[in-house]
């Protein structure tokens, strides 16, 4: 997967072109949640414009790779990559959370088939992964390199459904799986280290016997890295730690948790948004 100083440029140029989608169609909703959005933006670029296999002309392509978004709050930044890599068309994102559109307020398959779950109640995400990844293994491997790749948000680890799963895939070492968290230290009501404490992240998640790596989330080289390494042959599940800068590219926005889950409204806050 290693990237060639044009392909980083290039990446960087499409994460710029997704974020601005995000804050127009925000700005046309008047709602939606900013803040995790444009963190993982970057995340999402790299999968679907370099590492992830799938095909937007052919969905349902058998031997695509899997992306689960566990925090299914941040489909903005889902919504917007697919439609860049050609999934549906840009236009449609300014339809976001409008009656009638395939673009719910979090991720609904019934409306829009092309995502792999439905998602909204957090903490869900990886045990899904963890299902279709053992049904990968049972099906006795039809589908030879597939690999599922499970979204997550910090907060999210507060849910106790979250730790159930990391023990499943540590327990079968499911190592077709690689898990991002994002590690953007806020959540809807504050700081996470307020609400409840996560550190010693890493040593968590090795103690349920997972291959752990730290990055940038903002660093393509940091993302290709690590990706390539998760999909390695290794004995294990592994996990991403990203670290991100909730609504970047916003300067007065970046890494404060009011912003978690509302989009801008006044002419003061749109004007700063644009500036992107």
């Amino acid at each position: 997967m290693s990237l060639t100083d044009d392909k980083v440029n290039i990446l960087e140029k499409k994460a710029h072109e997704i974020r601005r989608s995000i804050i127009e169609m925000l700005i046309e909703a008047k709602s939606g949640h900013l803040a995790g959005s444009l963190g993982m933006t970057d995340i999402l670029t790299y999968l679907y414009f370099h590492a992830m296999k799938h095909d937007s002309k052919n969905p349902s392509w058998q031997y695509r790779d899997r992306l689960i978004l566990s925090n299914g709050h941040i489909c903005p930044a889902l919504y917007s990559t697919m439609a860049h890599a050609g999934y549906f068309p840009v236009s449609e994102l300014k339809t976001l959370r409008k009656f009638g559109s395939r673009l719910q307020g979090h991720p609904d398959r019934a409306h829009l088939p092309m995502l792999e779950t439905s998602s909204g109640p957090l903490g869900c995400g990886l045990s899904q992964t963890a299902g279709m990844a053992l049904a990968e293994r049972m099906d006795g491997g039809r589908t030879s390199g597939r690999h599922f790749y499970c979204l997550m948000s910090d907060g999210e680890l507060d849910e106790g459904n979250t730790w159930e799963g990391m023990m499943l895939c540590g327990k079968e070492k499911l190592n077709n799986i690689t898990a991002v968290v994002d590690r953007n230290n806020i959540q809807i009501d504050g700081f996470t280290d307020d609400i409840m404490p996560l550190d010693p992240i890493v040593d968590k998640w090795k103690a349920f016997n997972w291959h752990v790596q730290e990055i940038d989330g903002h660093n393509f080289r940091d993302m290709d890295r690590a990706f390539d390494e998760s999909r390695r042959g290794l004995d294990r599940p592994s996990v991403i730690i990203a670290y991100t800068t909730p609504s970047k590219g916003i300067p007065e926005f970046e890494n404060k948790f009011e912003w978690h889950g509302k989009a801008p409204v006044t002419p003061e806050e749109i004007e700063a948004a644009m500036k992107l």
